[in-house]
């Protein structure tokens, strides 16, 4: 089986980046929090938060999750003062961890300059504590690998997606744990997705989340068929969910998760990313980068985004590997992909060539190698409102 070496943090999980977040609790820190990143000079040092005022159980649970993730070594939360997340309980769970963290108040340090200087002090000190991380083996099945597509067009369906769909097999047949998302872009697949569940109970589920984001969708009179994917060619919402289906290839269905659940074992999982209750937080899909967030934060070392249209975004804590589908597009835009799924178009390459130079991309960016949009600094990241109701063991059964 193919290895690489890993980074082992103190609570047992490997990385396979060694990457210092600063993170802002409320916009009010925003500007704060980014000025030290920015001055830090430091390509480890990345910036995520929340910028909402009001305290919400989604946003602690994911900022939790992705301040404890194997990618990150340690931690600086800066704070304004007055706002309502939960600073206190946010540092004990990365305390609890066995990552480094520190807290700023903006109002407490005296404000803009003394705090930017003390967070750089802060910094530089967690950089030098996790300069020289322990390097252990690592392997394929200890991996965990999210995907997504964004900017969609009428050749993403029949290059890119069944391309990361046969990488997806690949990785699955390895006992990676792989991850693919987008109920509200999977709507009309509800019957081919369930009859590949592991379980009725997973069938069950599968059937009943895809209900949920149609309702939301005709609540919020808005889906997920933008603009941009009908200039590409997609003509129907059924058309673009079959495209997006095909990122998660043929393998069982073993378990659905909500967005700070981490897989309990090996195999492919359906991420649910459209929000319980009553639509009242807005749109379920508020960016692709705020689903990148949510794959993360269920413990994604790495993201294979697809795309028509062309997207440029990477982002924060873990690399993003930018697979285009379409050749006129690569031909604008290759200093921004990683792979170029146009060539089964253009050149007559396959669908299973193109899936094992997807692999061949996982592996290499796992053992180190920038993805194209960290080499350009992409480290972009949204976090918002949502609610979601906790997911039975039912659905998240351990694999025997």
């Amino acid at each position: 089986m193919t290895s690489f070496q890993g980074i082992l943090r103190k609570d047992g999980r490997k990385g396979i980046r060694n990457v210092v977040c600063v993170v802002y609790l409320v916009e009010c820190a925003h500007h704060v929090a980014r000025l030290v990143v920015s001055k830090s000079q430091s390509d480890r040092v990345h910036l995520i938060g929340f910028p909402g005022c009001y305290p919400n159980d989604y946003s602690f649970r994911v900022m939790s999750q992705l301040t404890t993730h194997p990618n990150v070594s340690g931690v600086l939360l800066v704070s304004l003062g007055c706002e309502g997340f939960n600073r206190e309980a946010l540092e004990a769970t990365i305390r609890d961890s066995g990552r480094p963290v520190e807290t700023l108040v903006i109002q407490s340090e005296g404000g803009t300059r003394r705090t930017i200087e003390a967070g750089l002090a802060c910094v530089h000190s967690l950089l030098a504590d996790t300069e020289a991380p322990v390097l252990v083996p690592m392997g394929i099945d200890e991996l965990m690998i999210g995907t997504i597509c964004g900017g969609s067009d009428g050749t993403s369906g029949i290059t890119a997606n069944p391309a990361v769909g046969r990488c997806f097999d690949q990785l699955v047949a390895e006992r990676a744990t792989c991850i693919f998302e987008e109920t509200g872009e999977l709507i009309g697949c509800e019957k081919v997705m369930s009859a590949r569940a592991a379980t009725p109970e997973i069938a069950t589920e599968i059937n009943s989340v895809m209900t949920k984001a149609a309702t939301y969708y005709a609540a919020m009179g808005y889906g997920s068929f933008a603009p941009g994917n009908a200039e590409g060619g997609l003509t129907t919402q059924e058309e673009k969910s079959m495209g997006a289906y095909s990122k998660s290839g043929s393998s069982a269905i073993s378990g659905i998760l909500k967005p700070g659940d981490v897989p309990p074992s090996d195999g492919l999982f359906l991420l649910d990313v459209v929000p319980d209750g009553e639509p009242q937080f807005g749109f379920p899909n508020i960016s692709d980068n705020a689903e990148i967030v949510e794959l993360i934060s269920c413990g994604c070392h790495l993201i294979l985004f697809t795309t028509g249209r062309g997207s440029v975004v990477g982002s924060a804590v873990s690399p993003v590997i930018k697979i285009c589908a379409n050749p006129e597009t690569y031909a604008r835009m290759p200093d921004d992909m990683d792979v170029n799924a146009g060539d089964i178009i253009s050149d007559g390459a396959s669908i299973s060539d193109v899936g094992t130079e997807i692999y061949e991309s996982v592996i290499a960016v796992a053992r180190g190698r920038p993805s194209i949009s960290e080499a350009l600094g992409h480290q972009e990241f949204l976090l918002t409102y949502k609610r979601f109701d906790a997911i039975g063991p039912p659905c998240l059964p351990q694999r025997k």
